[in-house]
């Protein structure tokens, strides 16, 4: 049989299954790059998904050798005005900051290598489950372009010198020092990773999803705030969750001893 013709393939693949929206870069001989065409498509759909109660969790996956190997460099060259970059870097950062907003948790699952933006996607998911070999780099100081834009998402994600080293250095670390460095949550062999990230969306999708939606707001908004104005809105958020009709039903359900019966808002 012949290999399937990845010109007639979508650049962007969606598979839903028992809540998950499996979300796969599907570009392959380009190491996943996003391109403006693919990250069009991943807006689009990350915007549809953020409206669909149905969906409980995303994970964001590689097709072929790699996660995700950043920007696309060719199509940058081929467009070398200020204008372009521009609006090319306002997209991705559009990307970024939507998963960060979308109810949903997101999930990074990494083969291979993610690098520059690539890294950047990982360090903007919510979790991150990669596999033993994976390596992660912002290595565009390498090309004369510092990853601007990835320190974004770095120094939020790991200690302020471990980021700079990476960023300053562009050398890769490899799965476990990411585990180590907070960027990812879990490293496991490469014929284990669909398992282990199938254990997290199993664990998510058995929560409440008015809960996690809350809860996942809140956490990315405190930590932009001073330590007294977070208080005063994580106390805010759980009034406001109390008031839910799910947390009465997990609360009776726990006094209960009984399994609970989520209704989602």
């Amino acid at each position: 049989m012949n290999a399937p013709d990845q010109t007639t393939l979508p650049i962007l693949m969606r598979e839903d299954k028992e809540g998950v929206a499996t979300l796969t870069l599907n570009r392959p001989t380009q190491f996943n790059s996003l391109s403006e065409e693919l990250l069009t498509e991943l807006q689009a759909t990350l915007n549809v998904i953020a409206a669909d109660k149905t969906v409980r969790a995303v994970v964001i996956a590689g097709a072929g050798k790699a996660f995700c190997s950043g920007h696309d460099l060719k199509q940058m060259r081929a467009n070398p005005s200020k204008t372009y970059m521009q609006k090319l870097f306002k997209q991705c950062g559009r990307v970024m900051m939507t998963i960060v907003e979308m109810p949903q948790p997101v999930i990074a699952r990494i083969h291979g290598i993610a690098t520059a933006a690539g890294c950047q996607l990982v360090a903007m998911c919510d979790l991150a489950v990669a596999a033993e070999g994976a390596k992660f780099a912002v290595s565009g100081v390498n090309l004369g372009l510092f990853c601007s834009t990835p320190s974004v998402a770095l120094g939020r994600a790991m200690g302020r010198k471990e980021a700079m080293e990476m960023l300053l250095t562009g050398d890769f670390i490899d799965a476990a020092e990411a585990q180590r460095r907070g960027l990812v949550n879990r490293v496991v062999p490469l014929e284990q990773l669909d398992a282990e990230v199938k254990k997290l969306t199993d664990s998510i999708c058995a929560k409440s999803s008015v809960a996690l939606a809350m809860g996942k707001a809140l956490f990315y908004k405190q930590l932009e705030m001073g330590l007294d104005g977070a208080y005063q809105l994580a106390a805010e958020t759980m009034a406001c969750n109390m008031m839910a009709d799910d947390a009465a039903e997990g609360i009776d359900a726990f006094m209960q001893k009984r399994k609970p019966e989520w209704k989602g808002c």
